[in-house]
């Protein structure tokens, strides 16, 4: 039952983010200094690391996506 309930909050998490990534991103344009962009990271995040540490991960990526930092390849660890 707890699995049930974990794996249905991911698949609303990534859900979430697809949607992002389809509907809102395309209007916004290309904006992350980061490969793969912070949305896909934070996909991958949540899907390889669980909700919390994963979420959190996408946090701390989106707070360092701005003009003032280089970017690059950032692959989920």
């Amino acid at each position: 039952m707890k699995k049930g309930i974990i794996r249905i909050i991911k698949n609303i998490l990534v859900a979430l983010i697809r949607f992002y990534q389809l509907c809102i991103s395309p209007l916004l344009g290309n904006n992350c200094r980061y490969y793969p962009t912070c949305s896909q990271y934070a996909i991958e995040a949540i899907e390889k690391k669980g909700i919390i540490k994963g979420c959190w991960m996408a946090v701390k990526r989106i707070c360092r996506c701005h003009p003032w930092h280089d970017g690059g390849y950032d692959p989920v660890k």
